[in-house]
């Protein structure tokens, strides 16, 4: 399939829509903070957001800021938000989807989970391949009913971590 450029290939977003066709609140909410805290727009190319990151983290790098302790402080709060608004566009982007979504379909078809998290209407599910997908804007009813399904079948157990955001 070839390189897959600003991803990390064990981790992915996805957004599943509540029965219609917008994707949930919260995903949006993301979107756009994200966008705003970058500079970026809907129709920002990967290739352009790759260009306002690296801008981004030249001014906020806090080796800037090191004769400054309290601006250093602020650096690298920033600098974690820029880095994670950017991981989170590039993985929603209509490029890296593409690239990814074979691999997710082989995933979700054919690997066990095994582990998951829940946590703010965000559930994330670890895969015995290794790969990881998170899903925004899931409810809480969701995430009850896997609970209750994986403590019903029979010899399937999960990590420690099963239940960390009831």
């Amino acid at each position: 399939m070839g390189a897959k450029p600003y991803i990390k290939p064990k981790c992915g977003t996805f957004a599943p829509n509540l029965g219609k066709n917008y994707p949930s609140l919260l995903f949006m909410r993301h979107i756009l903070s994200y966008r705003k805290l970058l500079g970026a727009s809907e129709t920002t190319t990967l290739k352009e957001l790759k260009s306002i990151y690296r801008g981004l983290m030249k001014e906020w790098h806090p080796d800037k800021f090191s004769d400054n302790p309290d601006l250093k402080l602020d650096a690298e709060e920033k600098s974690k938000k820029i880095i994670q608004a950017y991981h989170f566009l590039v993985s929603i982007a209509p490029e890296t989807r593409e690239l990814t979504l074979a691999d997710y379909t082989e995933t979700t078809n054919n690997s066990s989970i095994v582990d998951f998290d829940y946590k703010s209407e965000v559930l994330k599910i670890i895969f015995e391949d290794g790969n990881e997908y998170e899903y925004f804007g899931v409810p809480k009813a969701i995430y009850v009913k896997l609970i209750n399904a994986a403590f019903f079948v029979q010899g399937y157990t999960f990590g420690n971590n099963v239940g960390n955001g009831m």
